[in-house]
């Protein structure tokens, strides 16, 4: 299911060619690490999110495909008008997947540079134990 859920960021946060994309970035071991973290319920919702962003392309741009087999425009465009489709629950579930590729993506050392801004400290991992 790993490889789903990294096929769906990727489409969000493609590499550009002033940006690092998700791929880029360790994007196994953040989700790796986010499913020994993270409640069932969350973990639920991410996957349930991935598999509405690769079932829905006939829905968004009306190519009978799923996600992942998609050429690189049409993928862009089905992740533009999912992330915008104007029945909320879908809109919500895929916002799910947005989100915790923006956790990985946006918490990248690489890109934070890149935005002029301090890497964050290493996680003391005291969360839980605290």
């Amino acid at each position: 299911m790993i490889w789903l859920i990294r096929s769906a960021m990727c489409a969000f946060f493609p590499r550009t060619p002033e940006l690092p994309g998700v791929a880029d970035l360790g994007i196994d071991a953040f989700l790796q690490r986010y499913r020994r973290e993270t409640s069932r319920l969350v973990w639920t919702g991410l996957i349930l999110g991935t598999l509405v962003f690769t079932l829905t392309p006939l829905f968004t741009i009306g190519v009978p495909l799923p996600s992942f087999l998609l050429p690189r425009r049409a993928l862009d465009r089905h992740a533009n008008k999912i992330a915008a489709h104007p029945v909320y629950v879908l809109r919500q579930a895929v916002f799910l997947v947005k989100m915790i590729g923006g956790l990985c993506w946006g918490s990248h050392p690489e890109v934070r540079k890149l935005m002029a801004l301090p890497p964050y400290p290493p996680d003391p991992g005291t969360y839980r134990t605290q």
